[in-house]
């Protein structure tokens, strides 16, 4: 057999190694960003409706200087949206 014809078995097991790892990893990852973004979607703070200009000054208004408002979904028992409804989350 000659020597350095291709790649040694060694190089071979190596990349397959970290080739499997990597595809584990990214099953890990893909799987806890479902569960991030189910939780993401519903409100973790307090929602209120805003009654001025700004959502961020109502909330810092009813509790206190570290609340601002987010995007996040207020939810009512049934699982939907309430429309015009603020989520204040502390910061």
């Amino acid at each position: 057999m000659k020597k350095a014809q291709g790649m040694s078995m060694n190089v071979i097991i190596i990349a397959a190694i970290a080739l499997l790892v990597l595809v584990i990893l990214a099953i890990i990852f893909i799987g806890r960003m479902t569960t991030t973004t189910k939780a993401i979607d519903k409100c973790p703070g307090n929602c209120i409706t805003p009654t001025g200009d700004s959502p961020d000054s109502d909330c810092k208004e009813m509790f206190g200087t570290y609340y601002k408002a987010t995007r996040d979904a207020c939810l009512d028992s049934a699982n939907k949206p309430i429309e015009g409804q603020v989520c204040c989350v502390g910061v």
